[in-house]
């Protein structure tokens, strides 16, 4: 139905004027005695005086207002819940279901079908198939919200076994419609052994012990023994024995591993199945280990022995990925030996010195190669030398000539995240002892603390860094900073600030930066069985620009060795590409293009793992499903009673709804008025040619 009315932005009367203009034009127009008829000079005035009228009254600017009523019918939604975990009773209950949605159709309600994966199921519900991995039963009811908000949804049909393992529990959110329940599946506790948990370091160094601890179930085994195996591969590595109790079905199980292979390593546990068990499928679990071989190592080299060495070493050692070398220099230097190894980070503390004592030592060090270095001086140090080696800050002292400062933090560094308010307890540390002179920052270099010499504020910094150049350096001016950690302990009993401060500049000074101008890499190092695995492509042009167009060949290799290859183009805004339908193992894939006639390659791995939650929990939650039916006013039924659902539905059928809608816009907007006004303006001259005149 609709309706529509003028509305008038001006006083009513002001339409009689737009009426008299008209006529007044037609009638001094068309006064002179006509060479034609009356008749034809009497319509000729008609459509000049209708035309003069419409176009004055639309000057006025009317407005109009339109309603259209339309009758909205009333909406069901089948949700089914196919999940793996309903595959054996769900499937039974599908014809019940096909029967109710024919009834409701009959009646003039309007019934769709939504599962897990697909909003709108259009296919017979014979074709449903149970194989979702997850079950999301808020996620599919928000769906079916969210579809049909503002529309006349009054009830939704959920068929399910009321077990939800990923998401909220559905009974946590209102919903604008009655939800009924049909239950499916056993809600007694099946006799089982399952594999509940498995706890693993994600990393593991290589040919370091590592543990993988497992957490075992039993549900109507007690006193019976099962073996628990951890393979890799063919090969079993360990095994255990283990024996449930009349009152103990728990077991945690713990295994120590080792591997001499880098990479992502994939191991198994296996618990022996047993005889009347309901499903084997959660008798196993599936470990991923990335192994890396070796740590980032750190030199620290010393003019003599000094508390802030064990401090240092201290604050390195809390990151497991750190491995440090600490070298002292003796008497005579040159006569010691020194670790012949490649570096990650060199640490000088009061080095180079004023005696030059092992300063050829410090020069094969820094020859080699471009190595950041992290320079720590104090009273011995040589600030000269040491001004000429790092890229951060110039230091112009008398040799003896000292300071006593405390620090303060520099507000405007943000290359790292860290709380200003934390260290603000440096301002209360005991001082260090700092060269006494000019400082002088180098161009690209950034404070990090500035010195304070008692309550005065100066701008000469303390500690400062800079990434940019071939060598990264950081300067920390003085010596001392062991003091500092024992007094924050006394103030806070803690040892946080001065510690995260030093491992977070160390490690920014320390890392290794990415300079290859061709990177595909996968956008998470993990995936779950059933998701979608995407790849980053990026290309760089020899100023880091970046570059598209590229034909990329990428080749994914599974542990039985397998190897699909897969074509893409690099293209801007379309740099992405996406892989489906993987099973679970570690994958090694393998990019190729070719960039200025020369072939580019990039390899790496990434995980999918199968979580197999649809076989951890196998008992039915029907407390659930008549909670949720009940607070949103739906009836609960088992699915042998879909029939007396279908009775219910159809005796409570909510009406259809009546929705308006209304638009206000103004008149002349309308198209109509156009060809209205150009048809009396056609007509009136083509009357006039027709009677010889312009």
């Amino acid at each position: 139905m609709f309706a529509a009315e003028i509305i008038f932005q001006t006083p009513y009367w002001y339409v009689g004027l737009c009426l008299l203009a008209g006529a007044a034009y037609a009638f001094f127009l068309y006064q002179p005695k006509p060479i034609w008829s009356k008749t034809t000079n009497y319509a000729l005035s008609f459509f000049r005086g209708a035309l003069v009228s419409i176009i004055a009254f639309l000057l006025l600017n009317p407005l109009l207002r339109s309603v259209q009523t339309f009758s909205d019918k009333s909406k069901v939604v089948l949700a089914i819940d196919n999940s793996e975990s309903v595959a054996s009773y769900g499937k039974k209950a599908l014809e019940a279901l096909e029967n109710l949605r024919e009834a409701l159709a009959d009646e003039g309600i309007d019934v769709a079908v939504q599962t897990l994966n697909s909003e709108n199921y259009q296919e017979e519900l014979s074709k449903v198939a149970f194989n979702q991995p997850t079950t999301n039963l808020a996620d599919m009811l928000g769906g079916a919200k969210s579809n049909y908000e503002g529309r006349n949804l009054t009830d939704v049909v959920l068929l399910t076994d009321g077990i939800s393992n990923q998401g909220l529990a559905p009974t946590f959110t209102n919903y604008p419609f009655r939800i009924h329940s049909v239950g499916v599946g056993d809600t007694l506790p099946k006799r089982d052994i399952s594999i509940k948990n498995i706890a693993a370091n994600k990393i593991a160094y290589l040919g370091n012990q590592f543990p993988i601890n497992a957490d075992i179930v039993a549900s109507g085994f007690q006193g019976q023994t099962v073996t628990v195996t951890l393979r890799q591969g063919s090969s079993t590595l360990s095994s255990q024995r283990v024996t449930f109790n009349q009152k103990d079905d728990f077991k945690q199980i713990s295994f120590q591993a080792t591997s001499a292979v880098k990479g992502l390593q994939h191991y198994v546990i296996e618990v022996e199945a047993l005889k009347g068990e309901f499903t084997t499928r959660n008798n196993r679990r599936d470990v991923y280990l990335d192994i890396i071989d070796g740590k980032e190592k750190v030199l620290v080299l010393a003019l003599a022995t000094h508390p802030d060495i064990k401090a240092i070493r201290t604050i390195l050692e809390k990151n497991l990925n750190y491995e440090v070398d600490v070298k002292v220099f003796g008497v005579n230097p040159a006569a010691e030996t020194y670790p012949d190894k490649k570096y990650d980070l060199i640490i000088l503390h009061q080095l180079p010195d004023l005696f030059n004592i092992g300063g050829d030592i410090i020069q094969r060090y820094l020859q080699r190669d471009n190595t950041p270095l992290f320079f720590i001086l104090g009273s011995q140090a040589n600030t000269a030398k040491a001004s000429q080696l790092n890229s951060a800050v110039t230091v112009m002292a008398n040799p003896g000539q000292i300071d006593k400062v405390s620090g303060r933090f520099n507000p405007n560094f943000n290359l790292l995240n860290l709380d200003p308010e934390k260290l603000r307890i440096l301002e209360k540390m005991p001082p260090l002892t700092v060269p006494f002179g000019e400082y002088r920052l180098s161009p690209g270099s950034e404070v990090v603390l500035y010195q304070n010499v008692g309550n005065l504020k100066t701008t000469k910094p303390l500690l400062v860094l800079n990434t940019g150049g071939a060598r990264k350096s950081a300067v920390l001016a003085g010596e001392g900073i062991w003091q500092w950690r024992m007094e924050e302990y006394a103030l806070t009993e803690k040892q946080e600030a001065v510690d995260e401060l030093l491992q977070k500049v160390i490690q920014l000074i320390s890392v290794k930066e990415d300079k290859r101008k061709f990177r595909v890499y996968p956008l998470a190092n993990e995936y779950n069985v059933g998701d979608k695995v995407t790849f980053e492509t990026e290309v760089y042009n020899d100023i880091y620009e970046k570059t598209y167009g590229q034909s990329i060949r990428l080749e994914i290799t599974d542990e039985r060795g397998k190897t699909k290859p897969y074509t893409y183009t690099n293209a801007e805004g379309s740099s992405r590409f996406e892989l489906s339908g993987l099973g679970q193992g570690v994958y090694q894939y393998k990019a190729t293009t070719s960039l200025q006639n020369k072939i580019e390659s990039v390899t790496g791995q990434f995980i999918v793992r199968d979580l197999a939650l649809e076989t951890l929990n196998l008992t039915a939650d029907y407390g659930m499903l008549r909670a949720l039916s009940q607070q949103t006013g739906g009836q609960f039924v088992k699915a042998d009673q879909i029939e007396q659902l279908k009775d219910y539905l159809l005796k409570n059928k909510a009406p259809d709804r009546l929705d308006s809608a209304e638009d206000l816009s103004e008149l002349i907007q309308n198209k109509w008025l156009f060809f209205l006004l150009l048809l009396l303006a056609t007509a009136e001259w083509g009357v006039r040619k027709y009677q010889g005149s312009y």
